[in-house]
């Protein structure tokens, strides 16, 4: 994926996450799949519920991008969320936007950290956030 590209889909994602946690909202997991180089599509994961429910409704993503034929596949999601869903130990820095380019030769996981600064709290108590977007840690091969 050449540098303009993955800028942009960074971007995106960033800027996606900061719209959403403005709003008191955590995105789904995301799935960008990729044919030659160019982008087919950005698929969010369907409303997931706790346990068994995300884990399926997140690898069904990977149905969409056989269907398209991507051979290269970016997917977004946020460290606390998905541990959260998926019932797993929250492993990485927290919260932190996580990003992984995936083809046939392999995958590498870039990470984005961010603190929350608090803009507002509605009277159910759920918080409108701002990301500071930390430095990334150095982006790390993923083992297959």
């Amino acid at each position: 994926m050449d540098t303009r590209m993955w800028n942009g889909l960074v971007g995106v994602a960033k800027e996606t996450y900061t719209a959403s946690l403005g709003e008191g909202v955590v995105p789904r997991p995301l799935m960008m799949p990729l044919v030659r180089g160019e982008l087919v599509g950005l698929i969010w994961a369907r409303p997931l519920k706790v346990g068994q429910d995300a884990l399926a409704g997140i690898a069904e993503l990977a149905n969409i991008a056989a269907a398209a034929g991507a051979d290269e596949v970016v997917l977004a999601w946020e460290t606390h969320d998905v541990a959260t869903a998926c019932e797993l130990p929250i492993v990485g820095p927290a919260p932190c936007l996580n990003m992984v380019v995936a083809t046939r030769d392999g995958h590498v996981l870039h990470q984005f950290p961010y603190t929350e600064q608090l803009l507002s709290r509605n009277t159910e108590g759920w918080a409108s956030v701002a990301p500071d977007w930390r430095p990334a840690p150095r982006r790390s091969p993923a083992v297959n």
